[in-house]
C-alpha cells in the first residue's frame, strides 16, 4: 500500500476514532427494544374490574426528592422578616404520603435527562445511552409504552416531552396540548408553564359538561391523563434548586396538584382514580442535570387513590427504608419507605388501570404499592414476570438465529428442570394451590432470574467484539509510531517487506471475520471494527525494519548498562504521567502537583540554563504554580460579576500594556512599515474596546438577571454583537500584517477575551489569562532548551558536503545558497508531546469537570439565549470550552516552527500516546452499579477517544492560526520542505550539513 502522507494519516486518525468511539454502545449498550412479543395483563376473574378506571400522573420536571418533603423558611416571606419558621412546601403531597398513599424514591438512570425519565417512567424501558444523542424534539417512540395500552390518553405541557409519545403511539389515541417553545424561558417567571397546564386540565372538564361526546369518552374506562410540568426544570436551570424561585415554584405544584386531584374525584364521583406524583430526574446544586450524581437520580414517587395501599407503619425490628439516612430530615419516619427503580412506576401504572404490561418494560411491579388480596398480588406479580420471560424468549430467538453457534443461559437453558415452561408452571400450580406467598417470592426470583438472561443475552457478544476493539486501538499506536517513525525520524525513506504469504495470511483473516460479520447479519460498524486492526497490524509487519532503524536512531546513545536504567527510569515516569493522568479524571487535584512539579523544571538543564533566562524561568514558574490553584477550587461555581470583572480587567491591561511597549517586546529589528504599525495598533485597539464593550453588557445583563426582570433585548442584541464583532475584527489584521509570532498570539489572546468576559460567571476569565500567559512562557521555554541542549550552530564553512545514500536517513534543502539539514525527531521531543498532551487535559479540567455534564453552568449562556433551546444554549458553552484549545493549538503550531520540526511532527506523536489512555477508559466502562459510576465511565471514555481526533482537528487550526507567520528564512524553508518529505516528496539531490539554530530572542 503507498504511504500515508501527514494529510492521509490526520484523516484515517479522525475516521477511525470516530468509529471506534461508539464501540462502546455496540459493545455495552445495546437497544434493548425488540419487537413479537405477546402482551400480558393480569388475570382476573369474570366481571371483575381493574383497580382503577383511570390514572392522573404528574411529573414534576426536575424535582429533587429532598426538595419535595423537606422543610424550608416561606419563600413567599421576605428573607429579613422576625419569624418565618421552616414549612413544607407540598403540604397536599406530604398529607398523601401520611394519610392516603404510599411514597417512596424512584431512582432513575444516566443520562439524567427529560426523554429517557420519560420513557423509563411511561414505557418501563431504559433506552441506550446514545438515544438521547439522536435528537431531542419529535422523536417517535418506537416502542411500547402506557399511553398506547391505554384506551385514550389526554397529555399536556412541554412540546419536546409530549409530541413524541404522540406521534409514536396508535395514531389518535394520544392527544397533545403543548404551549409554544418560546414559552420556555429561562429568565422569566417559569411557574407560568405549570399555571398553564392546570388551566387546560380544568378547561377540558369543564368543556365536558356543554359536550356530551366528550364526557362520554372522559367515563370510558383505561383511561391517563399526563400532566407534565415544566416549571421547576426551568426555574431550577435559571435560579438553582435551593432559591427562593425553585422553592416557590414547589407550592406552586403542590397547590396545582391538590386542585386538579379535587376537580377529578369531584367529576366523576366513584373513588375509581388512581393518582401518581413523581419526577423524571433531579437537579444539582448548580443547576443542571444529566449525569449520575445522587441529587440528579433521587426523585419523589407518591401513589394514592384506588387500588393504591395506604400508608404503613413501619413493624418493630423490620426495615422502615429510612435506613440510608436519605430521608432523615424529612420528618416522615413513622411512614414505610419503599423505594423503586424508575421503570417500576411504568408497571405500576399498567396495573392499576388493567393494561397490559408494556412489551419492553422491564420494570418489576411494586407490591407495597397495591391494595389487594394476597391472590391477586400473586397473579399480578406472575403477569408481570411472565411479560419478561415473553421477552427474553423472543430475544433468545433471535440470537439464536444470528449466531454461528450458541451457549444458552444456563439457568433458563431448554429442556430439563430449568427450562423456562416449568419455571412459569410451577408458579401457576403455587397460585392454584392457594400458596401466594409462595408465588410472589417464587415470581421475584424468576423476574431477577429474567432480567439476568436478559443481561446474558445483552452482554453475549462482549468477549468477541471487546477483543476486536482492543487490538484496533492497540494496532493504531503500533501503526501511528511506525508512521511517525517513518516521516519523521527516517524522513520516508523506509521500505515495506510485504510477501505473498503475509497478504495472503492477513487477507485470510479479514476475510473470516466479514463472513462471521454477515452470517449474523451485523451492523455495518462491525465490518469496520475488523478492517481497522487488519490494515493496522498488516502495516506495522510490512514496515517492521523502520522500528529497527528507528530505535538505532533515536536509541543510538544509549549503550551502557548505566544509561539503559537512566532510559528506563525515563519511559517508567513516561508512563507513570499517561496512567496519572487517567486517574486526574477522578481526581482533579493531580494536576495541582503536576503543575507544582512542573514549575521546577528548568531546573534539570542546570543553574547556568536559569541564570541566563531568569525572566522567562520565573514566569514560567509563576504560571505554574497560578495554574496549580484551579483544579483546588470548587468545581461548582456561583455567579460572581466582580471576579468576572477582576478577568476582564487583566485582559485589558494585558492588551494596553502590548500597544504601549510593542516595539521593545517585538524588538525594533522585527518591525514593519510604519503605517502597517499604525493600522495594525489601530485594529487592535479596537480588539480593546470590544472587550470593554463586553464587560459592560456583561454587567448589565447579570444586574437584569439577578433582579429577575428579564434580559432585555438590547442587551441580547449587543450581547451577540460583541460575540461577533470579536470574532470578526482579527480578519482586520491582514490589511496590515505583522508576522512576529508573539504578535499574532496577542491577537488570538484578544480574539476570544470577550467570549471568556460574556460566557463566564466566575473565575473562568482568570483561568483564560493565566492559562494564556503559561503557554507562551513554555513555548519560548522549550525552544531555550532546544538551544541550550544542541548547542551554537558550526560553521556551514567548514562542513564539507557528502551525498546522502540511497537509505539515508538524512533530507536537506537549500536556502539563499546554504544547505540545512531537517532535523529529526529525537527522544526529547516525546516530553514536548506529553507536556503538550498535559496541558491540554488542563485545559479540560482547570474550570470543571468536562466528564460530569452537570459540572458547567448554563448561568452565562442565559445573557445570550434566554429561552429553552438546548442545542443553541449548548453549541455556546461548548464553543467558550473550546477556545483555550485553539490557544494551545496556535502555541504548538509556533513551538513546531521554532523546533524546526514538521507541522504535524509533535501533533501525531501526541495522537499516538493518547489513546493508552483511551484503551484505560475501555475497559472501564460499566453499564451496570451506581448511575453516577456508569454516567462517568462512559464520558471518560469518550473524551479519551475523541482527544485523538480532537488533536487532529487542533493540528489543522494551527496552520489556520499560524498562517504567516515569519519564523526566518531558514526556519521558513526548513519546514516547508519537510513538509514536501511528509507528504510524499522526498529530496534526495541535496547535501546534508550540520545543524543550525537561531537563538532564543
Amino acid at each position: 500500500m503507498a504511504r500515508l502522507g501527514r494529510t492521509g494519516f490526520l484523516t484515517l486518525a479522525v475516521l477511525f476514532h470516530l468509529i471506534y468511539a461508539y464501540s462502546i454502545f455496540d459493545i455495552y449498550f445495546v437497544s434493548p427494544i425488540v419487537s413479537g412479543m405477546s402482551s400480558f395483563h393480569v388475570e382476573r376473574e369474570p366481571g371483575a374490574e381493574a383497580p382503577a378506571n383511570r390514572l392522573v400522573l404528574f411529573v414534576a420536571d426536575g424535582l429533587r426528592a429532598d426538595k419535595a418533603f423537606q422543610a424550608f423558611p416561606d419563600p413567599d416571606i421576605p428573607a429579613d422578616a422576625e419569624e418565618n419558621d421552616p414549612i413544607h412546601l407540598a403540604p397536599f403531597i406530604r398529607s398523601r404520603v401520611l394519610s392516603h398513599g404510599t411514597f417512596g424514591i424512584s431512582h432513575t438512570r444516566v443520562p439524567t435527562e427529560s426523554r429517557p425519565g420519560h420513557v423509563a417512567l411511561i414505557a418501563g424501558l431504559y433506552e441506550d445511552v446514545s438515544a438521547v444523542t439522536t435528537g431531542w424534539k419529535l422523536n417517535p417512540v418506537d416502542f411500547d409504552s402506557v399511553f398506547n395500552r391505554s384506551r385514550h390518553t389526554w397529555s399536556w405541557g412541554s412540546p419536546d416531552i409530549l409530541h413524541m409519545f404522540e406521534e409514536g403511539a396508535v395514531p389518535g389515541r394520544v392527544d397533545a396540548d403543548s404551549y409554544g417553545e418560546e414559552a420556555e424561558d429561562f429568565t422569566s417567571d417559569a411557574t407560568v408553564l405549570d399555571t398553564w397546564v392546570f388551566d387546560k386540565v380544568k378547561e377540558l372538564f369543564a368543556s365536558a359538561k356543554s359536550d356530551p361526546e366528550l364526557d362520554a369518552r372522559l367515563r370510558e374506562d383505561k383511561l391517563v391523563f399526563f400532566l407534565h410540568l415544566l416549571g421547576l426544570d426551568t426555574t431550577g436551570h435559571g435560579y438553582r434548586p435551593y432559591s427562593k424561585e425553585y422553592l416557590h415554584n414547589i407550592k406552586i405544584v403542590d397547590e396545582g396538584v391538590k386542585e386538579i386531584s379535587k376537580l377529578v374525584e369531584e367529576f366523576y364521583g366513584d373513588d375509581k382514580t388512581a393518582f401518581v406524583f413523581t419526577a423524571d430526574h433531579g437537579m444539582s446544586d448548580w443547576g443542571s442535570h444529566g449525569d449520575g450524581h445522587p441529587d440528579n437520580t433521587r426523585t419523589p414517587l407518591v401513589a394514592w387513590g384506588s387500588g393504591v395501599s395506604g400508608p404503613r407503619q413501619p413493624a418493630k425490628d423490620a426495615l422502615s427504608g429510612h435506613e440510608d439516612g436519605v430521608s432523615s430530615d424529612w420528618e416522615l419516619h413513622s411512614v414505610q419507605r419503599n423505594d423503586v427503580a424508575q421503570a417500576d412506576v411504568a408497571a405500576l401504572m399498567a396495573y392499576l388501570v388493567g393494561l397490559d404490561f408494556p412489551t419492553n418494560s422491564v420494570g418489576q411491579l411494586p407490591l407495597a404499592y397495591i391494595d389487594g388480596t394476597p391472590k391477586e398480588k400473586a397473579l399480578a406479580a406472575f403477569a408481570n414476570t411472565q411479560a419478561v420471560f415473553e421477552m427474553y424468549h423472543v430475544k433468545e430467538k433471535h440470537k439464536k438465529a444470528a449466531l454461528i453457534r450458541y451457549t444458552p443461559f444456563e439457568p433458563l437453558a431448554d429442556g430439563g428442570k430449568d427450562s423456562v415452561d416449568q419455571h412459569l408452571q410451577i408458579i401457576r400450580d403455587l397460585i392454584d394451590s392457594g400458596s401466594y406467598e409462595d408465588a410472589i417470592e417464587k415470581s421475584a426470583t424468576l423476574f431477577i432470574t429474567a432480567l439476568e438472561g436478559l443481561r446474558y443475552l445483552q452482554t453475549y457478544d462482549w468477549l468477541f467484539l471487546r477483543t476486536i476493539v482492543t487490538l484496533g486501538y492497540l494496532g493504531w499506536i503500533a501503526y501511528s509510531l511506525t508512521t511517525v517513525i517513518d516521516l519523521h525520524v527516517l524522513h520516508g525513506t523506509s521500505r515495506s517487506d510485504r510477501t505473498l504469504t503475509t497478504t495472503i495470511f492477513f487477507s485470510s483473516i479479514l476475510v473470516a471475520l466479514f463472513s462471521v460479520f454477515f452470517y449474523q447479519g451485523s451492523s455495518w460498524r462491525y465490518y469496520f471494527y475488523g478492517i481497522f486492526p487488519i490494515f493496522f497490524w498488516e502495516e506495522v509487519f510490512s514496515r517492521r525494519k523502520a522500528f529497527l532503524a528507528g530505535r538505532a536512531i533515536l536509541l543510538g546513545h544509549v549503550r551502557s548498562v548505566g544509561e539503559h536504567f537512566s532510559f528506563g527510569f525515563q519511559l517508567l515516569l513516561f508512563v507513570g504521567v499517561l496512567e496519572a493522568l487517567v486517574h486526574s479524571y477522578f481526581q482533579r487535584e493531580i494536576y495541582t502537583l503536576c503543575f507544582i512539579l512542573g514549575a521546577f523544571w528548568p531546573l534539570f538543564y542546570g543553574f547556568g540554563f536559569v541564570k541566563n533566562h531568569v525572566a522567562l524561568c520565573g514566569t514560567w514558574a509563576v504560571g505554574c504554580l497560578l495554574m496549580s490553584t484551579f483544579t483546588l477550587l470548587p468545581v461548582v461555581k456561583v455567579e460572581d460579576v466582580n471576579i468576572i470583572t477582576y478577568g476582564a480587567g487583566l485582559m485589558l491591561f494585558t492588551g494596553l500594556l502590548y500597544l504601549l511597549f510593542e516595539d521593545d517586546i517585538l524588538g525594533h529589528n522585527r518591525q514593519s512599515a510604519a503605517v502597517t504599525r499604525t493600522g495594525s495598533r489601530i485594529i487592535m485597539g479596537m480588539q480593546l474596546g470590544v472587550v470593554i464593550l463586553a464587560l459592560i453588557v456583561t454587567r448589565s445583563s447579570v444586574a437584569f438577571l439577578q433582579s429577575k426582570q428579564g434580559l432585555p433585548l438590547g442587551n441580547q442584541v449587543v450581547g451577540w454583537g460583541v460575540l461577533v464583532a470579536s470574532l470578526s475584527l482579527p480578519l482586520l489584521h491582514r490589511l496590515y500584517p505583522n508576522s512576529h509570532y508573539l504578535h499574532r498570539l496577542m491577537i488570538l489572546f484578544l480574539t476570544f477575551s470577550p467570549t471568556f468576559i460574556l460566557l463566564t460567571i466566575s473565575y473562568e476569565g482568570l483561568f483564560y489569562f493565566v492559562f494564556c500567559m503559561t503557554l507562551i512562557a513554555w513555548v519560548r521555554l522549550e525552544h531555550a532548551t532546544y538551544v541550550h541542549t544542541t548547542g551554537p550552530p558550526a560553521k556551514q564553512a567548514q562542513e564539507t558536503p557528502k551525498p546522502p545514500t540511497k537509505d539515508s536517513t538524512d533530507a536537506a534543502t537549500i536556502v539563499e545558497g546554504e544547505t540545512y539539514r531537517f532535523r529529526t525527531l529525537s527522544v526529547s521531543d516525546a516530553r514536548v508531546a506529553l507536556f503538550f498532551f498535559f496541558l491540554l487535559q488542563s485545559a479540560f479540567f482547570s474550570t470543571g469537570n468536562i466528564a460530569s455534564i452537570s459540572s458547567f453552568s448554563l448561568d452565562s449562556v442565559y445573557r445570550l439565549v434566554p429561552v429553552f433551546n438546548p442545542f443553541s444554549q449548548g453549541a455556546l458553552l461548548i464553543f467558550k470550552i473550546l477556545i483555550p484549545f485553539a490557544i494551545i493549538s496556535a502555541n504548538l503550531g509556533i513551538l513546531n516552527r521554532r523546533l524546526e520540526v514538521a507541522p504535524s511532527a509533535l501533533f501525531m506523536v501526541v495522537m499516538s500516546i493518547s489513546d493508552v489512555m483511551t484503551l484505560n477508559f475501555f475497559y472501564m466502562v460499566r453499564d451496570e452499579g451506581s448511575w453516577l459510576d456508569i454516567g462517568t465511565t462512559i464520558s471518560h471514555f469518550c473524551i479519551a477517544s475523541f482527544l485523538c481526533t480532537f488533536v487532529a482537528g487542533l493540528e489543522f487550526l494551527s496552520e489556520v492560526f499560524i498562517s504567516g507567520v515569519d519564523f526566518g528564512p531558514r526556519a521558513n524553508a526548513v519546514t516547508a520542505s519537510i513538509a514536501e518529505t511528509v507528504n510524499g516528496t522526498i529530496l534526495e539531490d541535496h547535501k546534508p550539513i550540520s545543524n543550525g539554530i537561531e537563538d532564543e530572542k
